[in-house]
């Protein structure tokens, strides 16, 4: 008996296989370009790691999950479970042809949904204040969290492509503040008012801002999505003055961030955990300590697995299938 895990990212689309202990079987990664030009087989990369049969349930993730508040079988779910393809986000290609090949497979499926304004499990202050908070990867990002700590008060910051940071309040989300609003990440980031004039102007659109608002706003760096970390991180090596500013700028972005939601939380914080690809870097930098300068050892990080996206996909189809009603104060409606 096995459980899968799906976390459809920015760069890729990561799954995980899970035995029914909750051990990881193994996790890997299907990279956006390759799926949309019909480079790799979903089906066949699956067939063999794992015995198909043998799945009991999987969970998945896709784009914004705006247009869906519980946790529900795929079958029940119009549109993807998103409100618009277009904008600020938009859907690229990659995934949906991965997401329409799992339908294929006719494995039982349910779809984790995003944080919006229209999530009843959140504080309805956030509700109120932002329209989006996170994307469905971030809640089984959340509940790795949880699995790995133990704690029910605490912030996970998810650093890689975009940030985003969420607060975990006795054991529910309350809420989280998305890519555009607050903190960098190394692609995109939050609109700033030089970049809604060039919107304004039509000298730029919404998503092209905010696929180039990250670090490499800053580093100068353009190209394909997938290559850009690589890059920044390249250039940071060889001591590039403009790319250590621009990791330097994304910390102390994600540091407010996290203060901000610290400030929110009615209880006491009892830790920060750290994933995503530069979340869960220590090499060429180690942003656990770069990003504890702000904090001066206040609170304990945590560093966890960068697949945990995928990772907290399958125990929630894990613990879904054995008959948990909600996740994260997330309602489960199968």
């Amino acid at each position: 008996m096995t459980f899968i895990g799906m976390d459809h990212g920015t760069t890729g689309i990561s799954f995980c296989i899970m035995s029914d202990d909750g051990d990881v079987i193994e996790v890997f990664k299907i990279g956006r370009e390759e799926s949309k030009k019909g480079l790799v087989n979903v089906t066949e990369e699956l067939t063999k790691r794992t015995d198909l049969s043998d799945v009991k349930l999987m969970a998945i993730t896709y784009a914004m999950g705006d247009g869906i508040n519980q946790i529900l079988p795929a079958s029940q779910v119009k549109d993807r479970g998103i409100l618009s393809m277009s904008g600020a986000g938009k859907v690229t290609g990659g995934g949906t042809t991965v997401f329409d090949e799992l339908e294929q497979l006719n494995l039982p499926m349910v779809m984790i949904p995003g944080l919006h304004k229209d999530s009843t499990s959140l504080d309805e202050l956030f509700r109120a204040a932002y329209s989006h908070q996170a994307s469905p990867e971030k809640v089984s990002i959340s509940y790795n969290a949880v699995k790995e700590t133990g704690w029910s008060n605490f912030i996970v910051a998810d650093i890689s492509s975009n940030s985003v940071d969420i607060l975990i309040e006795d054991g529910r989300i309350k809420g989280a503040m998305d890519a555009c609003l607050g903190a960098m990440g190394v692609v995109h980031g939050p609109l700033d008012l030089e970049m809604l004039r060039d919107i304004d102007e039509n000298n730029a659109s919404a998503n092209g801002c905010f696929s180039h608002a990250g670090a490499i706003k800053i580093a100068g760096i353009d190209g394909k999505v997938a290559n850009m970390k690589d890059q920044l991180l390249d250039n940071y090596k060889k001591g590039d003055e403009k790319a250590i500013l621009a990791i330097d700028t994304l910390i102390m972005t994600v540091a407010m961030e996290i203060a901000g939601l610290d400030i929110v939380c009615e209880n006491e914080i009892e830790g920060i955990v750290l994933t995503g690809s530069i979340g869960s870097a220590t090499e060429p930098f180690d942003f656990k300590d770069k990003l504890n300068k702000y904090f001066k050892g206040k609170y304990p990080l945590k560093v966890i697995s960068k697949e945990s996206g995928a990772i907290g996909a399958a125990q929630i189809a894990m613990d879904v299938y054995g008959g948990r009603k909600e996740i994260l104060g997330i309602e489960v409606n199968i």
